[in-house]
């Protein structure tokens, strides 16, 4: 072969234990980035707690990050040729190293969310990164294993990451959440740089849809703050909420018709002209949006309702994971097989049904009463995963994969910041009012009062423990109600899908990532 050719193939693959030690460096990289979504669920109240701000507020630490790092992922291509993908994700991790020292170092909830945002914009070019040096250094014919490692580490790192949050929360600082990434950044990025440089491809000047990132970043910003600080404000009678939708409106309008008419968009919104691309991420940012938000509300509810701790409601919210590892493999091969339409249908109903059984929740309910519904939920998950990705990968052209790819990327997590700061208000809204009205319907609440101070309680303590039953009982039904709301949006997703067409070639189960 000449050396224009092997130029032209790329860097050989590595062999032996060069290769056994970069695909362990790249997985845990990606397995880092994607446990720093959800290690901070379970840490929630413990961060509001020690930083003065309310439960709902806390989740800002989640939906910053998540928004921070979608709005990169359009750029990871760009960065890539740029700088080359070795240098990009050896940046990303000291970034991602140094922002997690500074979130850990937050004197106040202000600055812990500045630094999760910068944490996220590390973040974001990582996962593309460690997947596509992944399948630089695996040999071709064994590029599915490569893509297999890597799967894994995404669908084990969310299992972890409620359980070591919570233990961390509970027996050590909140803030060790984030200082526990600053070890493995450094020998990830150390390690992977020394062992990869050499390959790196030159960097090339390509232009870059600079406008088109500003006007994504300011309607995306705007929307999110405006959701997260809703609330708050007492939304649209505050003059914050409506600049901030004025801005999101216009911005967004904006940004259409920019990157509609753009030579060189930084997010190729053309792709929606494929009516199967269209539908695939349409139920994929539904769904997931449902079930991040169902996520988020959990370990919220366990601990500032049902007295739970941080470690216990991260047991409970683990047990999904357990499943889906199973179902993975045996669902990628039935994808080319069964109608990916039936596929998907299925696992959304049946998480429709998971949704439901939830909604049955008592006060007295135990640990396994709440624990078993997300064990059941693991086996719907890969069935919703991995034919969605697939069918909408499968729609477009093939040389509009990696743009398909990105955005679809993007509308997943952004949909999950916005459904998460969207049920947490409602969450709160909702048991607010059903507190009221419950108040106002006890038959006879001096009897009540009467009874507990007969049995040695002072008045003030019988009224605090009335209260703190009709608090309970309203964020119970709260509860109960959000998780009806996502049983329906699960129900709407299984049934949209069917408007796409049934695919002609199918992408494999790895490609969406």
């Amino acid at each position: 072969m000449s050396q224009s050719a092997q130029a032209a193939a790329g860097p050989p693959p590595l062999t032996g234990a060069a290769l056994y030690t970069a695909a362990l460096l790249l997985g845990l990289a990606n397995f880092m980035v994607v446990l720093d979504t959800t290690i901070a669920n379970v840490s929630v109240p413990h961060i509001a707690g020690a930083l003065a701000v309310s439960p709902s507020q806390g989740t800002w630490v989640i939906t910053s990050y998540s928004v921070a790092e979608a709005i990169t992922v359009p750029l990871t291509g760009w960065l890539a040729q740029r700088f080359g993908p070795v240098k990009v994700f050896a940046a990303g991790m000291a970034g991602f190293g140094l922002f997690s020292t500074l979130c850990g170092l937050a004197p106040s909830f202000a600055m812990l969310v500045a630094f999760r945002v910068m944490q996220g914009l590390c973040g974001g070019p990582i996962m593309p990164m460690s997947q596509t040096l992944l399948l630089q250094i695996f040999p071709k014919d064994k590029g599915p294993q490569a893509l297999g490692l890597w799967s894994m580490t995404t669908v084990v790192a969310p299992i972890a990451g409620p359980i070591l949050g919570g233990l961390i929360s509970d027996n050590m600082h909140w803030s060790w959440i984030f200082f526990i990434n600053i070890p493995v950044a450094a020998l990830v990025g150390v390690g992977a740089f020394r062992m990869l440089i050499s390959r790196d491809m030159r960097g090339k000047r390509v232009p870059v849809d600079y406008v088109g990132l500003g006007l994504l970043v300011v309607w995306v910003g705007a929307m999110q703050i405006m959701l997260d600080k809703g609330k708050e404000l007492d939304w649209f009678s505050s003059s914050t909420i409506v600049t901030l939708a004025i801005v999101a409106v216009i911005g967004f309008a904006a940004f259409l018709i920019w990157e509609l008419t753009s030579d060189n968009p930084i997010v190729n919104l053309k792709v929606f002209r494929h009516r199967g691309f269209v539908v695939a991420v349409t139920t994929l940012s539904l769904t997931f949006g449902a079930f991040f938000a169902s996520v988020v509300l959990i370990p919220l509810w366990l601990q500032t309702s049902m007295g739970y701790t941080a470690t216990w409601a991260g047991y409970a919210g683990c047990l999904n994971g357990v499943l889906a590892v199973i179902m993975s493999p045996i669902v990628a091969k039935l994808v080319g097989k069964v109608d990916i339409r039936a596929l998907v249908s299925f696992g959304v109903f049946w998480m429709a049904g998971v949704a439901m059984w939830r909604a049955s929740f008592t006060t007295d309910a135990n640990f396994w009463v709440i624990a078993l519904p997300q064990f059941v939920l693991g086996f719907a998950m890969p069935f919703f995963f991995i034919p969605t990705t697939s069918l909408s990968l499968s729609s477009v052209l093939p040389q509009e994969t990696a743009a398909a790819a990105g955005l679809q990327n993007f509308l997943r997590t952004t949909a999950a910041a916005f459904s998460t700061s969207i049920m947490t208000t409602a969450w709160e809204n909702t048991a607010t009012a059903k507190r009221t009205l419950m108040a106002g319907a006890l038959p006879d609440p001096q009897a009540a009062l009467d009874t507990m101070t007969a049995r040695g309680m002072s008045m003030d303590q019988a009224l605090r423990q009335l209260e703190g039953l009709v608090q309970t009982q309203a964020v119970m039904i709260s509860t109960n109600r959000m998780f009806e709301v996502t049983a329906l949006v699960f129900a709407i997703a299984a049934s949209i899908i069917w408007l796409a067409p049934k695919p002609k070639r199918v992408a494999g189960p790895g490609g969406g990532h």
